[in-house]
């Protein structure tokens, strides 16, 4: 089939059926929208969950008694914890903070920019703790279960909890946006078949003759194929182009603070080049799909 005469049919059917085709065009283009902020969401959920597993740790705060008396970790049972803790498989690191210095980082760190909460803090007597620093954030429940009701231990804090309540927010956003894909992208399927039907039916004649002088379905069909080709590029664009902008515009302004206080991590360029890389694709073989089983099965020309 020569190259011209492709262009000219693809060219011909999109102009003819141009209402329809921009109708695909904006379905594709919200569905492939929608598809990518769920895989952002998943990027983000991943990149959360590492982010907060590689700066978590247990805490072991002591009891009264260890805080007022032992201001260095010297005596037991602190001493005895220190060491059996340093013994434990997976332990990376023990630090202790006594009282005085659990207070310095409340006030410094922990509520740097809420002088009430700081004010607060400094009028109250913290308890010791002992911070643990593992290899693997999976062996926090068995430092747990390890020294949880031990002597001088009044509790064990394991961050990891918090982790993952913050995980499964975007888990059940990535999981919304993906249920609302799924309807845009069976709109965007019927409008391609659709789009697909009629442009065969309005080039039925045409079609027709060139079958009689002997053209094969083949050649008559690929134009339409490419013209729902050509609608899901489009819309592809549109979306990756959509998300290009949603970053500045939506993510960085919705999350900016949690971005700079480094709560979250942010969404980058090459996590919109990742995403797009998917969808785009995505786009155009579902349409190329679409349209090949809307001419195998109802157009019979």
């Amino acid at each position: 089939m020569r190259a011209s005469f492709l262009f000219g049919e693809v060219l011909n059917g999109l102009r003819r059926n141009v209402t329809m085709t921009v109708a695909m065009v904006l379905t594709t283009a919200v569905s492939l929208t929608m598809l990518g902020g769920g895989m952002l969401a998943v990027r983000m959920a991943d990149k959360t969950e590492q982010y907060f597993l590689d700066r978590l740790e247990v805490r072991l705060y002591l009891d009264e008694n260890v805080s007022a008396t032992d201001t260095d970790c010297s005596q037991d049972p602190c001493k005895s914890l220190m060491a059996d803790l340093k013994g434990t498989q997976g332990v990376e690191s023990v630090q202790f903070l006594n009282r005085d210095e659990a207070l310095r980082e409340a006030k410094e760190k922990t509520f740097k920019d809420q002088p009430e909460l700081a004010q607060y803090v400094s009028q109250s007597s913290l308890p010791s703790s002992l911070r643990v620093k593992m290899t693997d954030a999976e062996n926090y429940p068995a430092i747990y279960q390890k020294f949880q009701g031990r002597p001088g231990v009044k509790y064990v804090r394991n961050d990891k909890d918090i982790v993952d309540r913050l995980v499964s927010l975007f888990d059940g956003l990535r999981n919304a946006a993906f249920g609302l894909t799924v309807l845009q992208g069976l709109a965007a399927l019927l409008l391609i078949a659709n789009m697909v039907q009629i442009a065969a039916f309005t080039r039925r004649e045409e079609v027709g003759i060139m079958r009689l002088v002997g053209a094969t379905r083949w050649y008559t069909q690929l134009p339409f194929l490419m013209e729902a080709v050509v609608a899901a590029l489009a819309g592809s664009v549109l979306a990756v182009l959509g998300l290009m902008a949603a970053r500045p515009l939506v993510i960085d302004q919705a999350l900016g603070d949690l971005f700079a206080s480094k709560v979250f991590p942010r969404i980058t360029g090459d996590d919109i080049a990742v995403v797009a890389l998917t969808v785009v694709p995505v786009g155009i073989v579902f349409a190329a799909l679409t349209a090949y089983g809307t001419l195998r099965y109802y157009v019979r020309e």
